[in-house]
């Protein structure tokens, strides 16, 4: 690797946002044929970086080099041009459009008098549709696709040009286990043909997976690099947030009051049958399953998204129907969404607005709001969530996932409810990050909470549960109590294996 010269250099890059440096003059290259990861906590500058990268920001110092060659993107059209192709986390789609013309869109192949050229357009796409072996055509509408389709359809973006560098942002954050493998085979393809890739990314298992070096940016300032094979996570962790993370349970117990919530037998089409769970004041209940298992759909129906076709639900012992959000809020149950920018969020409000949305009704003084009042309920979650902004008048999307995520959680706690339902906690967000947000979690039990938490790391849901609940295709197949749940057991029960048993 050093023999060669770099595919990808940056020299000092600096960038300034109102008030914020968010990148201190960062330096680091990226080799032909290397997977290099970009790590580093929420808020640390990977985003910006990449966007400056990617044409969407201009640095205010530093250089770019592409191949020994100094370059300067205005937009990403011409960072594409200059062979670097970025894949967002954030999915940059249009629905309404096909497949094809998303991948190649700004590009599509013309004929004479600039008429598309669709049987080349259809047939190309196809090629590389084949490489990522999906389940879907060039025609497709990318609105019917699934998000971990369209996910692949950004990758499938990567495929189109000759690039001389390519930066997965957060790639598998919505893939299932069967397309990670898929995108992995393409990342070893890249690397064959000699493309250096930027991975950015939260989960330590696949940087020490797929990596070969590992940068890493601390407050906007690049920290260091290591050789992925002579490092570990600790190492790794340290560098990012600069102390050791304890990711010990506490082993504090406290006493759990009387049955919150109860579902028996609850049915909802094909997507789930005969769910049966309980959640008691202050124990936290963990849904573990592979996508599709229905765990999210559960949590919709309890928060009136969905429509039950059999079965109950009690609250405090007594049947209700929730036939929307707003009965469920009223009953005093929230919802934490699995998607926090689509669904949880409005991006371009700002702090205040977002955590005080759903209660706006009760905050007005005639025909105006109470703005003091909102204000108040955001210093109070503020200070009490630790949420790291400026302050209140910071628009929500410019703040890191972790405080993002506490906005969210913030959100609905004003809101006073008895049974807190929180799905995939921590998608996309650092481990320093994650580490308060499972402590959020087990303090909100402590407090008395009736917690239901979905996710897809079983770390995560062995960290913070009481009892987990393992999912298989619609079905409870066992729940485990904390004390006795173990890995094995657990992936056991989410792929089918000794259902019907109920510790």
């Amino acid at each position: 690797m050093t023999a060669m010269q770099p595919a990808l250099r940056l020299e000092g890059i600096v960038k300034t946002f109102p008030g914020v440096r968010a990148l201190d003059g960062v330096s680091f290259d990226v080799m032909p044929g290397e997977v290099h990861a970009l790590m580093g906590e929420n808020g640390a500058g990977k985003s910006t970086l990449m966007k400056v990268l990617g044409g969407i920001h201009q640095p205010d110092a530093g250089r770019i080099i592409v191949n020994e060659v100094p370059v300067q993107m205005a937009t990403p059209l011409e960072a594409k041009a200059k062979g670097i192709v970025f894949i967002h986390q954030e999915l940059s789609l249009a629905e309404e459009l096909s497949v094809a013309e998303n991948i190649y869109l700004g590009e599509l192949p013309c004929k004479s008098f600039g008429r598309v050229d669709w049987a080349l357009l259809y047939e190309r796409t196809n090629d590389i549709l084949k490489r990522l072996n999906v389940g879907f055509n060039a025609k497709t509408l990318v609105g019917d696709l699934s998000i971990a389709n369209q996910q692949m359809v950004e990758i499938a973006r990567a495929l189109t040009h000759d690039a001389k560098a390519v930066i997965f942002d957060e790639p598998t954050a919505s893939l299932t286990d069967a397309e990670k493998v898929v995108l992995f085979d393409v990342i070893d393809d890249l690397k064959a043909a000699g493309v250096g890739i930027i991975y950015i990314s939260h989960r330590m298992e696949e940087i020490f997976k797929i990596t070969d070096r590992i940068s890493v940016l601390r407050d906007g300032s690049y920290r260091g690099t290591l050789t992925t094979c002579d490092t570990d996570q600790d190492a790794v962790t340290h560098l990012m947030i600069g102390r050791a993370l304890d990711l010990s349970r506490s082993a504090a117990q406290h006493e759990l009051g009387d049955v919150a919530i109860e579902v028996r037998g609850l049915c909802c089409g094909k997507l789930f049958q005969d769910v049966h769970f309980e959640v008691r004041r202050g124990e936290v209940l963990g849904f573990y399953g592979l996508v599709g298992a229905g765990r999210t759909e559960i949590a919709e129906t309890l928060f009136g998204l969905r429509s039950p076709s059999a079965g109950e639900i009690l609250l405090n012992g007594q049947p209700v129907s929730i036939a929307s959000p707003a009965d469920a809020i009223a009953m005093g149950i929230s919802l934490v969404p699995e998607d926090r920018k689509g669904q949880g969020l409005i991006l371009g409000m700002n702090c205040r607005d977002n955590m005080t949305l759903p209660q706006i009704s009760d905050l007005t003084a005639g025909p105006f709001v109470a703005e003091g009042s909102e204000i108040a309920i955001f210093d109070q979650y503020r200070d009490k969530l630790d949420i790291r902004t400026p302050g209140w008048k910071q628009q929500v999307g410019n703040l890191s996932g972790g405080n993002q995520q506490k906005i969210v959680i913030g959100k609905w706690l004003s809101m006073r409810p008895d049974i807190l339902i929180v799905d995939e906690p921590t998608r996309g967000i650092d481990v320093g990050s994650k580490s308060e947000i499972h402590n959020l979690i087990r303090d909100l039990a402590a407090q008395g909470y009736a917690v239901i938490v979905i996710s897809s790391e079983m770390p995560e849901v062995l960290h913070v549960s009481d009892r987990i609940v393992a999912m298989y295709s619609g079905r409870v197949m066992r729940t485990f109590a904390a004390n006795e749940v173990t890995e094995d057991n657990l992936i056991q029960a989410i792929s089918g294996i000794g259902g019907d048993r109920v510790a």
